[in-house]
């Protein structure tokens, strides 16, 4: 989720602009849709901050709390959450569209991040109504906001495709992906790790990563 953005994704970007606007801009052209992505997905993140790292069934606070306190919150997840997806779906959606050798890792990246996602919405949800359907529900309706932001931003951006648009899409893409695991992923593993397992993780997979995308280029 660092590899495939900075390397192949950011990578289209720039030969989409290059067409666009010769080879002299499309570097800068491709930097600047980055840094957009990037600026985009952390104001997202400041007003809808993503809770799933704050929810903690065992909790003595959370088990404590009133259970429509508690719906509220998961609800509130729910929202944030669904949120964070739809940029995803539409990092996966475009990637995939311009080279599944690009979308196959970037797809299974985000569902194992979508794990803990999920288990913060079910959580809550569950421990307040205990209702296993409805908390089936609330997971499905916020992880199908990754196909939906896929299929609006197709629909939106279909008129206007172009090497312009194709540039700023993967340039704002690779920005997000990489927002998402420094902030996210990242530390996330980090707080499992009493060691160097996390920067081990980190270069191993960026090592398999690497592999197989030259092997999809022979």
């Amino acid at each position: 989720m660092v590899y495939v953005p900075l390397t192949e994704i950011f990578d289209k970007s720039r030969e989409a602009f290059a067409q666009a606007h010769g080879e002299s801009h499309g570097f800068a052209a491709a930097t600047i849709a980055f840094l957009i992505g990037m600026a985009a997905i952390a104001l997202i993140d400041r007003l809808v901050p993503n809770p799933h790292e704050t929810l903690d069934a065992n909790d003595p606070a959370f088990q404590e709390s009133r259970r429509q306190h508690v719906a509220r919150i998961g609800m509130m997840a729910a929202f944030a959450i669904t949120a964070h997806n739809f940029p995803e779906g539409l990092a996966t959606f475009f990637a995939t569209l311009e080279s599944p050798t690009l979308g196959m890792p970037l797809a299974f990246a985000i569902a194992i991040h979508n794990i803990p996602e999920g288990i913060s919405i079910a959580a809550p949800v569950y421990f307040a109504t205990r209702n296993r359907k409805l908390t089936v529900l609330a997971c499905l309706a916020s992880g199908l906001a990754e196909p939906l932001g896929a299929i609006l931003g197709y629909t939106l951006l279909k008129p206007f495709l172009s090497p312009a648009i194709f540039g700023s899409v993967f340039g704002i893409i690779a920005g997000v992906m990489v927002f998402l695991a420094l902030d996210e992923l990242l530390p996330a593993a980090k707080r499992y790790s009493d060691g160097h397992e996390t920067v081990y993780g980190l270069t191993s997979g960026m090592a398999v990563i690497a592999l197989s995308l030259v092997l999809f280029h022979f």
